[in-house]
């Protein structure tokens, strides 16, 4: 199993709306290296869910349960998705600046390459900070 971060502005697309939908796509990214990363995902790789912009903070756990297909909101066709089941809420949102100070985390993708919205998380930092975050596997 592999681990990853995705983001979204919670204005645009929440943890609370993904919760609700259950399991939804996600579409919209256009980004070479992030789509890079989604075509690496397996059926049940584990994901943060991330609020982006004012937030800045993990709130919730994915599970892929749908693989890289073609995005059709995509008009040149470059581009896919995959669908995430919504897994469970963090019990304490882990900001930014918490991930910033915790010396096990500065070579994370999230710290190193800040504008990218689809990322690889290591074994070792999914468990360090699922332990912030108080939520367990």
């Amino acid at each position: 199993m592999k681990y990853w971060l995705v983001k979204s502005e919670p204005g645009a697309w929440s943890w609370e709306d993904h919760a609700k939908a259950g399991t939804a796509e996600w579409d919209g990214v256009r980004n070479h290296q992030a789509c890079g990363n989604m075509k690496a995902m397996k059926l049940g790789d584990r994901a943060f869910f991330y609020h982006s912009v004012k937030e800045k903070q993990i709130v919730g756990l994915l599970e892929v349960a749908k693989e890289y297909y073609p995005d059709p909101t995509d008009k040149s066709e470059r581009f896919g998705m995959v669908d995430f089941k919504a897994l469970k809420p963090v019990e304490k949102p882990v900001t930014l600046a918490e991930i910033k100070a915790t010396p096990e985390l500065q070579d994370m993708s999230l710290v190193r390459q800040s504008r990218l919205s689809v990322c690889p998380v290591t074994a070792k930092e999914w468990r360090v900070i699922l332990k912030m975050s108080g939520t367990k596997a």
